[in-house]
């Protein structure tokens, strides 16, 4: 069986190593989104040719080899298109560090401490459109230890979950030739926005960081967004968000960083130093990365049929209820086979203190069911 593996970090290479210990299953395309990515690194060591994605957020279809008959998705945070799935016979499978349809999105763990879960779990599911919305083939459950941050949930058990269960159901389809499908009960999702900030089941601690802001813009080259976060790296610094983009041969992005407060100046001199180098930077700083008094930070996510009016129907409903847009980023994705045209919305919002994430949602709701829509409010710790 030809499999392709889409990943990265210490999850996806611990995945390759597992798959090529199966009997019976070859490894045909490695995809990763950095070439010092640890999957990249450990696929090269074993003779392997690595794809690495030109944009991070997608794996094209190019990047499978035809003939391929699953596709495996370990730790990616690019969506596999449709091109791609395409060329897999059994399409493709992911996990999914939560027991769908709970916890759909970005921070499932963080959510599973957030909500007071007693019980975690992982699915392994099928790729497919909408918010990890594919039928489950396989899940498994585990305490939650009181106490218990989603770093140490995950090293502990949520992993080790994650590769046992992906091995079981790649040896399943190598024996049986079909891949174990159970439709998710809609009664039960829940969304999992994502959360900049580390969540433990105790008392947050004094927030001794500070929020750099970041602008590089210069002529597109190999190495530069290695060059931003191995400056970080050196300042322990953490890569909040950032938005990048490459367009006629020019790069432009905006970083956001939080740093210890007394690594701040250090890491922004460090930054500027990336000048000599032929990039444009400018450096803002933040006492704090919290909303202005009187406001608060909310991720919103919206998915739905593509038609002309939501965007213009979703900003006079914020407005009316003088919520500010802090960044927002649209798609249009088109599904398998049926051609059908899907419209997501990711945003970043300020909404007034006074006006509920419940309130809020109620204001949507007419939207979202004059255009069947699926909208998901959840507040931006930290953001």
């Amino acid at each position: 069986m030809k499999l392709a593996l889409v990943g990265s970090r210490y999850f996806a290479a611990t995945v390759f190593d597992m798959l090529r210990q199966l009997e019976g299953v070859q490894l045909t395309s490695i995809v990763a989104p950095a070439a010092d990515d640890r999957l990249a690194l450990a696929a090269k060591a074993a003779g392997l040719q690595v794809h690495v994605l030109a944009n991070p957020k997608l794996v094209p279809g190019e990047a499978i080899a035809e003939g391929t008959d699953l596709i495996v998705a370990a730790h990616t945070h690019a969506r596999v298109s449709n091109e791609a799935l395409a060329r897999s016979r059994h399409r493709g499978i992911g996990y999914h560090p939560s027991l769908l349809p709970r916890h759909r999105g970005i921070a499932a763990v963080e959510w599973t401490i957030l909500e007071g879960d007693a019980i975690a779990g992982g699915s392994v599911y099928h790729l497919a459109d909408g918010w990890d919305a594919g039928a489950v083939a396989a899940q498994d459950w585990c305490f939650v230890q009181r106490g218990e941050g989603a770093r140490e949930l995950w090293e502990r058990a949520l992993a080790p979950m994650g590769l046992a269960l992906l091995g079981r159901v790649v040896r399943h389809v190598r024996d049986h030739d079909e891949v174990p499908a159970t439709a998710q009960d809609l009664r039960f999702a829940t969304k999992a926005p994502l959360i900049k900030r580390a969540v433990v089941l105790t008392e947050d601690a004094a927030d001794h960081t500070v929020a750099l802001v970041a602008t590089v813009i210069g002529a597109d080259r190999q190495g530069i967004v290695n060059a931003l976060s191995e400056c970080a790296q050196r300042h322990g610094a953490n890569w909040a968000s950032s938005r990048l983009a490459r367009a006629a041969g020019e790069f432009a992005g905006m970083v956001h960083f939080d740093v210890p407060r007394d690594s701040a100046d250090a890491l922004a001199t460090s930054l500027r130093a990336l000048e000599s180098a032929g990039l444009r930077i400018t450096v803002s700083r933040s006492a704090a990365g919290e909303p202005a008094t009187g406001w608060r930070g909310v991720d919103l996510q919206l998915v739905g049929d593509d038609r002309k009016g939501i965007v213009s129907s979703l900003t006079r409903i914020l407005a009316l209820r003088s919520v500010s847009i802090e960044t927002m980023h649209t798609e249009i994705v088109t599904g398998p086979g049926t051609g059908q045209r899907s419209f997501k919305v990711a945003a970043h919002l300020l909404v007034p203190a006074g006006l509920t994430n419940e309130q809020l949602h109620a204001e949507l709701d007419g939207l979202a069911r004059e255009m069947m829509l699926d909208v998901a409010l959840g507040d931006l710790h930290g953001a």
